[in-house]
């Protein structure tokens, strides 16, 4: 039975996953080497307009961060490595300092971007400082503000920073990281002229929007270097749906899982330089590779079914519109953020992060967040999101310890 049939089911998914899962997928992943010590070329692009050519698959740190991981990572030539100054408390900076320091010959084969929560100049000086300090390296190829909502957010007192600091050689380039009201925020930023590269949610549910498609166009045209990150997709909601299986099972008789064609799904786009993605275990890190160096592209109906896919699970997935959802509640509530924790907690199965995040929120604001009206919210979301109840939910599945909110 072919995995496009409309009786399609899921014992129909467990054969094929067993019957042709094993070898079509594991396969490509050996192929990568004989052996793991052997140098493997992988693909690169140039990164907007600094020249500069990075790989397409970029190590994500924001996880617990392996030195072996690091070690093949470096071999298997995934050399753009992003973590930032708050990830696991500095662990994850620490850990890249603990690296090279081992192997400093390895730095100048290295990307090397983190980012700063802090918004303000002396708050990024500060975290630079530190960031430089923990990573054993004089500089860093490019630092992000991290989780710009508005490019009103970075001022010409940032500007004025970003360039000094280029100009003392502690970073080489310069941009940031967005979650929410991403489009607007990319189609702004290429007004700017000084702006280097932006790291943006970028998807098989995104890229198809007239939005993001328009933001990612403007972007390229003012020579920003994009990378793309939540390239999975995956939503506060979990899904199983009988398009999710079709979908699977297609991908494993073509020799690749679902995962994976996801990742290939956001290379087809030639202005997306890079794919940050999180790796923590020698699995997904081989798995990523064997797709980046994989030339198999997606077919046009590979590419209709993961977009037909997104349109029936999109109340699950939260795009990152939030001017649109939190202008119409009272209080200061961050729904945005919310659902991205719920992301970490059921889609990724991270649920320390998840709770960690959460917890952050002040208390006085978790406890309206589960008391709130949010039907004007919910009849201004595009995806037609349950916000009421996801938010609910977030504050019983995510609230630790004492700190009770009802």
């Amino acid at each position: 039975m072919s995995p496009t049939d409309t009786n399609w089911s899921r014992r129909d998914f467990l054969k094929a996953a067993g019957a042709a899962g094993v070898g079509s997928v594991i396969r490509p992943i050996e192929s990568l080497a004989k052996s793991s010590d052997e140098p493997l070329v992988m693909p690169t692009r140039t990164f907007g307009k600094t020249g500069v050519k990075v790989p397409i698959l970029a190590f994500g740190g924001s996880m617990d961060v392996q030195q072996l991981v690091l070690r093949q990572a470096i071999k298997w030539g995934v050399t753009y490595w992003d973590t930032a100054n708050s990830y696991y408390g500095g662990n994850s900076e620490r850990q890249i300092g603990k690296y090279l320091g081992k192997y400093p010959e390895d730095r100048n084969k290295i990307f090397l971007v983190t980012k700063s929560h802090a918004w303000t100049v002396n708050g990024m000086t500060r975290d630079l400082t530190l960031s430089l300090e923990r990573m054993k390296t004089d500089y860093v190829d490019l630092f992000f503000v991290h989780s710009v909502k508005d490019i009103d957010e970075l001022d010409e007192d940032i500007k004025s920073w970003s360039q000094k600091t280029k100009a003392g050689g502690k970073i080489r380039f310069f941009g940031f990281s967005t979650h929410s009201n991403m489009e607007k925020c990319m189609r702004t930023a290429a007004t700017l002229g000084w702006i280097d590269g932006i790291m943006m949610a970028y998807n098989y549910r995104l890229m198809h929007t007239d939005q993001m498609k328009r933001a990612v166009d403007a972007c390229a045209k003012a020579g920003i270097g994009l990378t793309a990150m939540k390239t999975q997709g995956g939503g506060s909601v979990r899904t199983t749906t009988e398009t999710e299986m079709k979908l699977a099972g297609r991908f494993l008789e073509k020799g690749f899982t679902d995962a994976q064609a996801k990742l290939k799904a956001v290379w087809e786009n030639p202005n997306i330089a890079s794919i940050c993605s999180e790796m923590p275990n020698m699995t997904i890190l081989k798995a990523n590779v064997a797709a980046a160096s994989n030339r198999t592209k997606l077919s046009s109906r590979d590419l209709s079914l993961l977009r037909h896919y997104a349109l029936e699970t999109g109340s699950g997935y939260c795009a990152g519109c939030t001017e649109l959802c939190e202008s119409a509640l009272e209080s200061d509530v961050p729904i945005g953020d919310v659902m991205r924790y719920l992301m970490y907690y059921r889609s990724y199965g991270d649920r320390y992060r998840a709770a960690m995040h959460f917890n952050e929120i002040p208390v006085t604001i978790r406890k309206k967040m589960a008391r709130l009206d949010y039907s004007l919210a919910e009849q201004k979301c595009p995806q037609k999101m349950a916000i009421g109840k996801l938010m609910r939910e977030a504050v019983d599945e995510m609230t630790i310890g004492d700190s009770k909110t009802t």
